[in-house]
């Protein structure tokens, strides 16, 4: 494993040029000052002041087996000394082994992949597959998500991000389940269960089941909550667009590949969906890759009749080696198995036990390594500890307070979210923890409540 070496000066003048000439994502760009990061291995980054950081955001939850790992970095290697790039229209022997292995971890019935750049061109293309498929145009999505920022795709996103980017038309939105903030009076996991898709087939019925293509949903709700649907949920779901002739499309793209303990996070139903999107975790983010994994059914639409969609870098090289390379390690190091038993035997007594000691965490929730701390300022009124839609004093503390003392945290709102790797060790975990200790007891002052 690679040691972080001290470098100021030079962190300084990578800071210098990315300030000068970097224009960054979902930022005001005058308020903002990006942390130089000079390296990472395993579940560790460090900065270039020698300062390590624990790995608790998976960095957009996308570092499934951590950062470095050697066989990945070699398959990337290997693959650009014999092909580094290939048009599309071509057959490259990456590509084809990526999907392969793909989709021998779908149902029996998902058999091609579509290859797109990321997540949110793949949410785009699962889109347009469902409307050209069912002739019909409309996409139902919850209100508590979030899709990708390609036009399609953020117009299905829930959060407050869509709403200056509202160009698409066709795009419906709907409240899933979620007990601790219900919107249906529920008090069981089985009331709201009922009740979520007694709204879901309302929506569907006033909106007109003829005009709806697909209902788009994450498998697991990741940046709007980690919300782990109930049980029958997604059996649920699967009914309805039975029943009214819709297509199911699941976002796996942040809860696929290993998060939750599955090799996807809709396998802890018992039913399976027409389209999967995929990206994230299916190399780790090592180069930038996703998809759509089709149907049998769906594929065969375009046998005969064009699909009017393509992308220059389709199934590039360089980013399906390292799919190849990821997949292949998490089968043969048993990563996936790995993150089922963190999740169940380490992580979840801890933040139980985290939760007991720290009254601003009205709420925990998750599986494998994909958690939510729900905090709040008064555990009996339910009250956010930051706005739907905004921050906090004491949320921007919070994160100070984690990296200072060498964690690197996932926030959103008024939520702290735990994504370490995949493959992440309980020591490790352990680790973290203590350090979430001492950070909630730092701005334990903004509980107002008894």
């Amino acid at each position: 494993m690679s040691e972080p070496q001290a470098n100021p000066e030079r962190g300084k003048a990578v800071f210098a040029t990315d300030r000068a000439h970097v224009f960054h994502s979902w930022s005001a760009q005058a308020q903002i000052s990006p942390l130089p990061i000079a390296g990472g291995a395993g579940s560790y980054i460090w900065d270039f002041d020698g300062k390590k950081y624990l790995d608790f955001s998976g960095q957009l939850v996308f570092t499934n087996i951590g950062f470095q790992h050697p066989k990945v970095v070699k398959a990337i290697q290997d693959q650009a000394a014999q092909l580094t790039t290939i048009a599309p229209q071509h057959a490259n022997e990456a590509r084809g082994e990526a999907a392969k292995r793909i989709t021998a971890r779908a149902g029996k019935q998902h058999n091609k992949v579509f290859f797109t750049n990321g997540g949110a061109d793949a949410v785009e293309n699962a889109i347009r597959m469902a409307r050209l498929h069912t002739n019909r145009h409309k996409i139902l999505s919850f209100y508590r998500s979030y899709h990708g920022n390609t036009t399609s795709a953020i117009a299905s996103t829930g959060d407050p991000r869509r709403w200056p980017n509202e160009y698409a038309f066709g795009h419906i939105h709907f409240f899933g389940p979620y007990l601790y903030r219900s919107p249906f009076w529920a008090t069981t996991e089985a009331e709201e269960c009922a009740r979520a898709l007694e709204h879901l087939e309302q929506v569907i019925i006033f909106e007109g089941p003829n005009t709806i293509a697909a209902i788009l949903i994450e498998s697991v709700v990741g940046t709007a909550g980690v919300l782990i649907p109930p049980a029958g949920y997604l059996e649920g779901v699967r009914a309805l667009c039975d029943k009214y002739g819709i297509k199911w499309i699941a976002d796996e793209v942040m809860a696929g590949f290993g998060r939750t303990g599955k090799w996807f996070a809709y396998q802890h139903a018992a039913v399976e969906p027409d389209l999967i999107v995929f990206a994230k975790g299916v190399n780790s983010g090592y180069v930038p890759l996703g998809g759509v994994i089709i149907s049998d059914e769906i594929a065969k639409t375009f046998d005969d009749r064009v699909f009017p969609g393509g992308l220059t870098y389709s199934g590039h090289p360089l980013a399906c080696a390292a799919a190849v390379a990821t997949l292949d390690t998490m089968s043969e190091e048993k990563i996936v198995e790995n993150a089922a038993d963190i999740g169940e035997r380490v992580i979840k007594p801890l933040i139980h036990e985290l939760m007991g000691k720290h009254k601003m965490i009205g709420e925990v929730r998750g599986r494998g390594v994909f958690w939510a701390l729900d905090l709040v300022k008064d555990r009996a009124t339910r009250e956010p500890l930051a706005p739907y839609g905004g921050t906090s004093p004491a949320m921007t503390e919070l994160v100070g307070a984690c990296k200072k003392l060498g964690l690197m945290p996932f926030t959103n709102y008024n939520r702290m979210h735990i994504c370490p790797p995949c493959n992440v060790s309980e020591a490790e975990i352990r680790e973290g923890f203590a350090i979430l200790d001492q950070a909630f007891t730092a701005i334990a002052g903004h509980y107002t409540g008894n």
